[in-house]
């Protein structure tokens, strides 16, 4: 485990924090389809959950107004995006395959969008490596601070350390659903934006250097630090537009495979619930009932929570949180099996239609 100033949370990205530290923690802190009409629905009651698992049913009843043209989400479209970016090979930085893929993200934003950013430069890994990144970022909408932020990380795991074969533990995973599936998400995403103007301005990052923290057997107070997420703590630090602050962020990871479960992240809950409730109610609302589960999950470190650390910005995490599980987390998490061949197109959709609809339900 690790500590700072603001935070308590187990050292290894994207696990749960453990049930003793709870308390401690939370007293701390493919082709286009026309437009489809979603209406205006109301006065839903809601279940949730308590910190056991099931909460009784909320008091207050949601009032979520989604009365416009919503562009239906191409879960084809998406599905194309993510098995390009499983194509070039493991996306660990410093690698042939991971600046093919940085050049095909760039490009294919750009077709999107006429406002296109890339940060470069280097962080240090937990070895002391230099590690080459590049977060990518396009710009969608009116100007001012009016937007929200919409993120994923691009990179792939160089360990595969929950592999159930040791023999597997320092191989590089394809990563189709731990980086791949929330960045093909966010492609078709910025090409609906590209022909329907969103109402508010929306700014996509794609974050680099997420996923290179140290391997398991390496874990300690020593080397867990702040070694994930090296792409977005240098971006909260330094943003591709000075003093630039968003209204909130939607964060998505592992968001592809097939019986997804988004649980309600810890942190998210913590720093931005009004957002997961939002986005979990229109989830629900439109259909997706099954994927966006009002179930509390645990508590991750991930980019989210260093773009709410160091730039104050209520971000959540869409991530596919399983209890049953040995980690808690996406059954082939971290392993070599995190493969195209877990991905459906329907968790795509899911995510992408529920999004979209969160994007332009905005005022």
């Amino acid at each position: 485990m690790h500590s700072n100033p603001h935070l308590i949370i187990h050292s290894y990205t994207h696990t749960p924090i453990p049930s003793y530290l709870h308390t401690y923690f939370t007293s701390s802190l493919r082709h286009f389809i026309p437009s489809i009409l979603i209406i205006l629905i109301t006065g839903i009651g809601i279940t949730g959950c308590n910190q056991q698992g099931q909460e009784s049913k909320s008091k207050e009843k949601t009032k979520i107004q989604v009365a416009m043209d919503i562009p239906v989400f191409n879960a084809d479209s998406a599905f194309g995006f993510v098995r390009t970016q499983v194509e070039f090979g493991p996306r660990v930085n410093n690698t042939k395959a991971h600046q093919k893929c940085a050049t095909f993200l760039s490009e294919k934003l750009r077709e999107f969008s006429k406002d296109v950013i890339v940060q470069s430069g280097t962080v240090k890994a937990f070895d002391g490596t230099s590690l080459g990144f590049q977060n990518i970022i396009a710009t969608f909408g009116p100007s001012g601070n009016n937007r929200i932020l919409l993120g994923a990380h691009w990179d792939s795991r160089p360990f595969a350390d929950h592999d159930p074969d040791e023999a597997n533990f320092y191989k590089a995973i394809d990563g189709a659903n731990d980086g791949a599936s929330g960045v093909g998400v966010l492609l078709e995403i910025a090409r609906q934006l590209s022909l329907k103007p969103p109402p508010i301005g929306v700014d996509i990052i794609l974050f680099d250097a997420e996923d290179y923290g140290p391997p398991e057997a390496l874990q300690d107070n020593k080397n867990s630090g702040d070694f994930w997420g090296l792409g977005s703590q240098y971006w909260a630090k330094n943003p591709h537009y000075p003093d630039y602050y968003a209204k909130y962020g939607i964060l998505l990871d592992m968001v592809g495979a097939g019986g997804a479960t988004f649980l309600m992240e810890g942190v998210s809950m913590e720093y931005a619930p009004d957002i997961v409730k939002k986005v979990w109610d229109i989830g629900n609302q439109i259909g997706y009932s099954s994927f966006f589960i009002y179930q509390r999950g645990g508590y991750i470190t991930d980019d989210h929570y260093y773009v709410i650390r160091d730039r104050g910005i209520p971000m959540i995490d869409i991530i596919d949180l399983d209890h049953t599980s040995e980690t808690g987390m996406y059954r082939h998490w971290h392993t070599v099996e995190d493969k195209l061949d877990k991905i459906e197109t329907g968790t795509l959709r899911a995510v992408g239609q529920t999004v979209l609809t969160v994007i332009y339900s905005e005022k």
